[in-house]
């Protein structure tokens, strides 16, 4: 130890140096870092304390980062300094705390020279990102096994949801004798449902006719002893009146499915549970039989004849692919797109049977889908999709949410994808922002709007031959005769067809003139051209398939509108084959 007045002289410094670094203890840990010695930075640590009457000073060299345990370090330091044992946890303290501030620094500065050089292209990025990965993934595989085992043991089991458990009950009952049992007791929710629909639809009509006959009158006595604002009056009382009116059923038909979706869930569980305890299932298929419908006769013949006006439909087999070919099947058919929906109220077998097809491959790998043309609005209120609505309502969905919780959810989806859109079309350059005025036009007028060739997909289990049903947005521009291959709706059948392939449909319904119904333009060139437009695009799309899915079967239908005369029918059924070169033709014509 020395004291204040006399300070460590260069010589005793230097002696002091070679005695704490050549020190036996030391040498292992000199030899160890010796190999480091390049990186490393040398301080001087400094500990001021008092002994009897004397000011001392201890000045030690030390390498950092300090390789050695701080406890090794601090018993050296009292032995060859000889300390007095009362200052040994003030050493230590100040020792420690030394060593930890030292190395923060060190640390810091190293980082700062790392950023230096990263930022001045010293360094190669791509090297050093496939040097972090390659070191983060061995470390990961390293401590995987035992990460995975304590993962496994500590955690607690998934608990299925009440809709798996629902799905798996309905999918063992369906493809066991009570699948009989299953389609009576949904086809008389069906009937009771349809029931209160025709109701409503009476009273509707009911309330209409005695207002026009109310507008009538208001309108003949219109400049005698009424005026303008009297029958405005009366407009507007009459549109009050039909408001509370469709409200009130609109409520009544909500609050009945409900019912109907709860007691039916319940009461499937509950089947299940009495076929575990007993294998005889007898007695159960005899509890519910087909109710006969309360529908006047006049109506159901009605609808039978509307029902069993003739179908064209005509079925091919073509094989696909470059090397490995894959057959699918293709179908031309001539009906209504709606037609793939509706349930048949008289129940005949044809219904029955197309009821039970559906329902077996509600939960399979073989689903089927229906692209319907919609405008660029998510909602129901009008054309085409109001339509749909309707025959969606005629029965009661007991798997999936009803069509108006699904469209709300799509609308929430489109505006956050329209805000997370915007937000990366700010940062776009303006040479980029200029290609696009047109979209981003019509984003910025309603974003809560889809744009031509987007579609949503919404999923049912109360239609008659549908499970998903892709809402493919077009618009005015589908009906002139100059779209190309790279039309927005051309590339949304084929985002469609992609989607089809990745979640197990496997036969889906396309519009082959991208329209559902005729028009005075569509003359017989414009068809045929369409047509072949189509037809070609679909082919080179199901092409692709194979490197999509491997190459599975499936089965795609063409459809063409109901008005379609019988001639154009079977030119476009020749023009088939000849695009696709099927190899064996097999002409169905059946009536419904």
């Amino acid at each position: 130890m020395q004291s204040a007045d006399c300070e460590l002289n260069d010589k005793q410094e230097g002696y002091r140096k070679y005695r704490y670094y050549n020190h036996p203890d030391a040498a292992v840990t000199m030899k160890k870092n010796k190999a480091k010695a390049s990186s490393n930075t040398e301080k001087e640590f400094v500990f001021e304390f008092r002994a009897g009457k004397h000011n001392c000073v201890l000045k030690v060299p030390l390498q950092l980062p300090v390789q050695e345990n701080i406890s090794d370090l601090h018993g050296r330091l009292m032995l060859l300094h000889k300390i007095p044992c009362y200052l040994e946890s003030e050493l230590k303290n100040s020792l420690s705390s030394f060593v930890e501030k030292e190395t923060i620094l060190d640390y810091d500065r190293e980082a700062e020279l790392a950023l230096q050089r990263l930022t001045t292209g010293d360094v190669d990025v791509n090297k050093l990102t496939s040097a972090w990965t390659r070191s983060y993934v061995e470390k990961m595989f390293c401590f995987l096994p035992s990460l995975l085992q304590t993962t496994l043991e500590h955690a607690r089991p998934e608990e299925p949801s009440w809709d798996e458990d629902f799905a798996n009950v309905y999918h063992e009952l369906i493809h066991s004798p009570a699948s009989d049992t299953l389609l009576n007791l949904e086809h008389n929710y069906f009937v009771s449902i349809s029931e209160l629909i025709s109701e409503r639809d009476m009273e509707i009509k009911k309330l209409q006719e005695r207002q026009a006959a109310e507008m009538d009158k208001v309108m003949h006595e219109l400049g005698n002893t009424l005026s303008d604002q009297d029958v405005n009056a009366v407009a507007s009382q009459h549109f009050d009146a039909q408001q509370v009116l469709e409200n009130k059923w609109a409520s009544e038909l909500k609050q009945v499915t409900g019912i109907q979706k709860h007691e039916y869930q319940d009461w499937v569980v509950k089947l299940h549970q009495d076929l575990q305890k007993s294998n005889n299932s007898s007695k159960i298929n005899e509890e519910i039989k087909v109710q006969p419908s309360q529908l006047s006769e006049a109506a159901d013949s009605g609808a039978r004849m509307f029902e069993e006006q003739p179908q064209l439909e005509e079925s091919f087999t073509i094989h696909l692919g470059a090397q490995l070919k894959t057959m699918h099947n293709l179908r031309l058919v001539r009906a209504d797109v709606l037609d793939f929906c509706k349930h048949r109220r008289h129940g005949s077998s044809g219904a029955k049977l197309r009821r039970l097809q559906t329902a077996l491959s509600l939960y399979s790998f073989s689903l089927c889908g229906l692209v319907l043309l919609v405008d660029n609005r998510v909602n129901s209120y009008s054309g085409i999709k109001r339509d749909f609505a309707t025959v969606a309502k005629e029965c009661t969905d007991f798997h999936f949410p009803c069509l108006e919780e699904q469209l709300e959810e799509v609308q929430q989806v489109v505006l956050y994808a329209r805000a997370q859109r915007s937000s990366k079309h700010k940062d776009q350059p303006e040479t980029q922002k200029n290609g696009g005025d047109d979209k981003s036009k019509n984003v910025e007028r309603n974003p809560s709007n889809i744009l031509p060739g987007e579609f949503y997909i919404t999923r049912h289990s109360n239609l008659s031959e549908v499970h998903a049903v892709f809402h493919l947005c077009v618009d005015d521009n589908v009906r002139s005769g100059n779209i190309t291959a790279r039309d927005p709706a051309i590339m949304g059948l084929r985002n469609i067809l992609k989607v089809c392939c990745t979640h197990d449909i496997t036969t889906v319904t396309i519009p082959l003139l991208l329209v559902h119904d005729m028009s005075e333009e569509m003359t017989i060139p414009w068809c045929l051209k369409r047509a072949e437009l189509v037809f070609k695009c679909v082919k080179g799309f199901m092409m692709e398939m194979a490197s999509w899915d491997g190459g599975v079967s499936r089965t795609v239908q063409f459809l063409v509108p109901k008005t379609i005369s019988e001639e154009m029918f079977y030119q476009l059924s020749n023009m088939l084959p000849q695009i696709f070169r099927v190899s064996s033709t097999l002409t169905l014509t059946s009536k419904h």
